[in-house]
């Protein structure tokens, strides 16, 4: 494991959750149903049957949870807010949700660690999916006036704020093939629901700006596109795999172009571009692992399949650890974006590793510092190649439901134990605490 080098002293680290992940208590203080509940408790989608109707009861527990961030250290607490406690049916406004997030903010500045709140990390209200969801152009005006809402109470604390969260894989697994919420199975038709998604972002950060927020932009996920063998066929699917996954959810933000024009053209309006494509004050990056690509069967629907090549080192999900992948995505955002590119966040970078308690109680998930000590060593490569990025959020604070896998994967610094809500810092949190404080002593 390599030394770590020194990130500057204006770098932020901090640590990443979403609500529906954590956050439990989903019929109290009038929150809504969002399409996460409902998609949850639909049988045979979720894993073991699992929901996260309890999740880490973080909506109780918060102030303990925020504790133990501040023993860990942190600057910084990148957290989504449940749109339907705000608008439970998707209009009407809920003053109990917005009391909730006021109180989360204000422990958070108690214990100086600045908040960083995403509108949407993919728990829509269920009430807006009977006007057609993320289908219908009209709900980006629907998000717009909840980015309104919570920008106006919140943005006099919360400096730093996230529109989507990964809108990419809202997208695919969402409406694409039904592995997530809401469950619709559009193929190449989800890609509508990406250009609507793009137009939320775009008033929203109007929304959130004309609020008093300082500092707005999105959360994608992107990753570094790779054919699983050097061949025309495997090359030209590769290639169309990064234009719909990398290049469709970032061209329209930072050049006001389309990418995929020609091969698969929204249903759009004049201006639409020029409101995606307003300026942004940084690019959040999710980022786990290279995705190996190769070319379908002819005459398939999708020309494409994700692939995972025999010989390399997997986590416990299966997705590839290739440190140098991260390095180069990174560095391949700048070779492709120029000056267009803004300074750059890691708003998740993680790993499933599941190791529980020992006998003594300890969780001991060396695997987890080894995958993140060698990301952290890949992205200061990047920045040494001229990457301007200025934070890292670890993916996960703690335990969580992991979507459609329910509780059978791993991501947290902080070990959940679901039938107590036992918190147990595991030996990642130790470490990772150590590397903030290096970091602050050099």
């Amino acid at each position: 494991m390599r030394d770590l080098p020194h990130f500057g002293p204006d770098f932020t680290w901090g640590v990443s959750t979403a609500s529906y992940q954590i956050e439990g208590a989903v019929d109290e203080d009038g929150r809504g149903r969002s399409v996460w509940d409902e998609f949850s408790h639909t049988p045979g989608r979720i894993l073991n049957g699992d929901t996260g109707d309890v999740a880490c009861d973080h909506y109780h527990r918060y102030r303990e949870d925020v504790a133990l961030m501040a023993d860990l250290g942190v600057d910084a607490y990148r957290f989504s807010i449940a749109w339907p406690r705000i608008q439970p049916d998707g209009v009407t406004v809920e003053p109990r949700g917005l009391d909730f997030y006021d109180r989360l903010v204000d422990t958070l500045l108690e214990h100086g660690i600045e908040p960083s709140a995403t509108l949407f990390h993919w728990d829509s209200p269920l009430a807006l999916e009977a006007g057609g969801g993320w289908e219908n152009r009209d709900i980006a005006d629907r998000f717009a006036e909840y980015a309104r809402i919570v920008g106006e109470r919140l943005s006099d604390r919360v400096t730093r704020w996230f529109t989507l969260n990964e809108t990419v894989v809202f997208t695919l697994l969402g409406h694409a093939t039904g592995i997530h919420a809401p469950g619709k199975e559009l193929g190449f038709g989800a890609l509508q629901v990406a250009w609507h998604q793009l137009l939320a972002h775009g008033r929203s950060v109007q929304a959130l700006r004309a609020a008093g927020a300082q500092q707005v932009g999105p959360a994608n996920n992107h990753c570094e596109v790779l054919p699983i063998e050097d061949t025309p066929e495997h090359r030209d699917a590769a290639g169309l795999f990064d234009l719909i996954y990398n290049r469709a959810f970032l061209d329209p933000i930072l050049r006001g172009t389309w990418p995929l024009a020609g091969i698969v053209d929204p249903v759009a309006q004049d201006g639409d571009l020029e409101l995606i494509s307003q300026p942004i004050d940084f690019l959040g990056v999710n980022s786990y692992n290279p995705q190996y690509v190769a070319a379908a069967e002819p005459g398939a629907e999708i020309p494409f399949e994700m692939v995972t090549p025999e010989g390399l080192e997997y986590n416990d999900f299966g997705w590839p650890i290739i440190p140098e992948g991260f390095t180069r995505m990174l560095t391949g955002l700048k070779d492709t974006y120029g000056d267009a590119l803004p300074p750059i966040l890691i708003t998740e970078n993680g790993g499933a590793f599941n190791e529980t308690p020992g006998e003594d109680g300890r969780v001991r998930d060396q695997r987890r510092i080894d995958y993140t000590a060698a990301h952290l060593g890949a992205l200061h490569d990047a920045i040494d190649a001229g990457v301007d990025v200025r934070g890292y959020f670890h993916w996960s604070f703690m335990d969580n439901f992991e979507w459609a896998e329910g509780y059978s994967q791993r991501f947290g610094l902080t070990y959940v134990d679901y039938e107590t809500q036992q918190r147990i810092p595991k030996d990642s949190f130790a470490w990772y605490r150590s590397v903030i404080d290096a970091q602050r002593d050099r």
